[in-house]
C-alpha cells in the first residue's frame, strides 16, 4: 500500500469512529481522540515516508517546513484541517474534519434563550472563549447556521484554517482561509468591511489590532463574532484589554462596555457515563452595572455579580457545574476537580450557602 494510501485509509478509519483528531506520529501508530479520550487506532506504525506524502500532498516540504496550518481533501470524501509540525526531528500532523453536518443550537446544552437573544441583534460583538478543545468552533458554527436559517443577511467569515462549510440558506456567506485567501486575521477583517458584510465572524482575536479592528467594526453597525483562548469570562476581558499598548486602553474599555453584547465561556468535560463530554458553561450580557464595571474595569465586581447569580443575563461556571452534577449529567469528583474553588464548592454541593 503506498504511504498516501494509508492516510487515506486511516482517515477512513477515524471517521467511522467519529473521532474528533486523528493524531500521526513518525514511529509510532495512529491515534485517535473520541470524547476526550485518545486511543490507539491502529497498530501500523507511521513511517517518514507516511507523513512526507500528506506533507506533500498539503504543499508542505518536509525538508524546509517546521510548522504550517493547511486543509486537505480526501478523494471522494471530506475535506480535514491539518498542523503539521516537528518533534525531537521527526514529522507529526494532527487532522480533524471540516464539518458540513452543523450541528441544531438547541442540541448542544448551550443558553438557548439567552444565547438567540444575541444573535437576534445587529450589531455588537459577541466572544466565545474557552481552551482548545472545548466546542468553541462547533458553538460558533451553530449560532452563524441559527442565523442563516432565520434571517437574510451576508456573513463574512475568516479563519485559520476553515472548519465548517456553510450552505447558504436565507444568509449566503464568503468563507476566507488565513493563508489561503488572506494573510492575517487583521487583513481579512480590514478588507472584510469593504465586503458589504452584515456579519462577521473572526476566528481568533491574537493582537491590538484585530481586537481593535473587531470593536470598530461592531461600532460601525456590524454583528461580530470571535474567539480568545481564555478560561472565563474575567479573564477573558483582561486579556481582551491587555492586547493593546496601556495608552489605548481607556478608549478600548469605552468600545468594549458599549459594544459588548456577552460573553460565552466553555468548556467540555466527560460525562457521568463515561462515553461522551458535556457542555459547562457562564455567560454573561453586557447590560446595566455590568456596562459600567465592565468600563471601570471593575473585575472584581462583575465576578461577585457572576457568582450572585438571580439573573436572566448571567451564569457562573459554579452554578453550571451544580447544575449538571444535581442532574446527574457530570459525577461529583469531575465537577470538584474543575471547580475553581472545591471547597466552596463542596459546601455548594451540600447546601451550606
Amino acid at each position: 500500500m503506498s504511504s498516501l494510501n494509508r492516510i487515506i485509509e486511516l482517515t477512513g478509519m477515524a471517521l467511522q469512529t467519529a473521532a474528533s483528531d486523528l493524531f500521526l506520529t513518525e514511529g509510532l501508530p495512529a491515534r485517535i481522540k473520541i470524547g476526550g479520550v485518545i486511543q490507539e487506532l491502529s497498530s501500523h506504525v507511521m513511517t517518514t515516508a507516511d507523513l512526507e506524502a500528506l506533507w506533500r500532498a498539503c504543499g508542505a516540504d518536509p525538508a524546509s517546513t517546521l510548522d504550517m496550518d493547511a486543509a486537505w481533501k480526501m478523494p471522494e470524501g471530506p475535506r480535514f484541517r491539518v498542523n503539521f509540525h516537528r518533534h525531537l526531528s521527526g514529522l507529526g500532523a494532527v487532522m480533524r474534519q471540516i464539518r458540513t453536518d452543523i450541528p441544531d443550537l438547541t442540541v448542544l446544552g448551550l443558553p438557548y434563550e439567552v444565547l438567540t437573544s444575541w444573535l437576534s441583534r445587529r450589531s455588537g460583538l459577541i466572544l466565545v472563549t474557552g481552551p482548545t478543545g472545548c466546542g468553541k468552533s462547533t458553538t460558533l458554527a451553530a449560532s452563524l447556521e441559527w442565523i442563516n436559517s432565520t434571517r437574510a443577511a451576508h456573513i463574512v467569515t475568516i479563519e485559520d484554517p476553515v472548519e465548517y462549510v456553510f450552505r447558504d440558506r436565507h444568509s449566503f456567506f464568503t468563507q476566507r482561509e488565513v493563508g489561503l485567501d488572506t494573510p492575517t486575521f487583521e487583513d481579512g477583517l480590514r478588507r472584510a468591511m469593504r465586503q458589504a458584510p452584515d456579519i462577521i465572524f473572526v476566528g481568533e482575536i491574537r493582537d491590538a489590532v484585530t481586537a481593535l479592528t473587531a470593536l470598530q467594526a461592531a461600532e460601525t453597525g456590524h454583528l461580530v463574532f470571535s474567539t480568545l483562548h481564555s478560561p472565563n469570562i474575567a479573564e477573558t476581558i483582561d486579556r481582551l484589554v491587555n492586547l493593546v499598548p496601556p495608552h489605548q486602553r481607556e478608549s478600548v474599555l469605552s468600545l468594549m462596555s458599549n459594544q459588548t453584547i456577552g460573553i460565552l465561556s466553555q468548556r467540555l468535560l466527560p460525562n457521568a457515563s463515561g462515553d461522551g463530554v458535556t457542555l459547562i458553561c457562564e455567560y454573561l450580557e453586557i447590560v446595566a452595572a455590568a456596562r459600567e464595571w465592565l468600563r471601570a474595569m471593575d473585575i472584581p465586581a462583575l465576578s461577585d455579580f457572576l457568582r450572585r447569580g438571580g439573573s436572566t443575563h448571567c451564569q457562573s461556571y459554579h452554578s453550571s457545574l451544580l447544575q449538571a452534577v444535581n442532574e446527574g449529567r457530570i459525577a461529583y469528583d469531575t465537577a470538584l476537580a474543575n471547580a475553581s474553588n472545591p471547597t466552596e464548592f463542596s459546601r455548594s454541593i451540600r447546601g451550606i450557602s
